[in-house]
């Protein structure tokens, strides 16, 4: 057995955990009073108390943001080059920055849908918000989503989310029950995987010889 091999694996699994995972703990009061505070100063239409419940009763876990989209009709400008072009489209030139940013802390897509009818059943609801599009991301935590959405790099790139988007709702989820495979799980698996493939070449090379 080559044991640099399995090193090399080891090092690649230590790497992710601690990249994948939330090793700071729930956020500190302290922490959560800045939030607000930086959310209050960018005039974001977030409910402040909404949001600080969700803070103060942070458990340091993983969660699942969910997004209802609604594009604008037609048609519209690009802010930058006035090019005509569909809302889902444009909100690339968002949600490309904003993706890069959210993997090197730890998140990541989940699923994306496109929604294909108008509701099928429903009692008790609103009228059919018309939503194009559903999304959801995971979150490594949510110090990563308050850092996140408070990050001045975005500044710039939000004037296009708000030039796509004509309604939109966002919630976040915590599972408990899934057929998903999680990176956390597939991903050992993978190396396991990786490694017995490495093993059996080094071995087959060796006989060769």
């Amino acid at each position: 057995m080559n044991w640099w091999i399995c090193l090399v694996a080891a090092i690649a699994y230590l790497m992710f955990v601690g990249w994948y995972f939330n090793w700071k703990g729930p956020l500190k009061g302290n922490e959560i009073d800045s939030f607000i505070k930086q959310l209050s100063m960018s005039q974001s239409p977030t409910d402040p108390v909404v949001l600080r419940k969700f803070l103060e009763e942070d458990d340091g876990k993983e969660f699942i943001m969910l997004n209802l989209v609604r594009f604008h009709d037609g048609k519209i400008e690009h802010p930058d080059t006035s090019e005509k072009m569909s809302g889902a489209k444009l909100i690339q030139d968002y949600f490309g920055p904003f993706s890069k940013a959210l993997f090197k802390r730890g998140g990541h897509p989940v699923l994306m849908f496109r929604k294909k009818g108008g509701y099928i059943d429903s009692w008790n609801a609103s009228a059919d918000e018309g939503f194009h599009s559903i999304g959801t991301m995971r979150y490594r935590s949510r110090r990563d989503l308050m850092l996140l959405v408070s990050d001045p790099r975005f500044a710039d790139s939000h004037k296009y989310k708000l030039a796509a988007i004509d309604g939109t709702i966002s919630f976040p989820m915590q599972s408990f029950m899934s057929t998903y495979l999680k990176p956390k799980f597939w991903v050992p698996l993978l190396l396991i995987l990786l490694v017995s493939l490495a093993q059996n070449a080094s071995f087959f090379f060796e006989l060769r010889k």
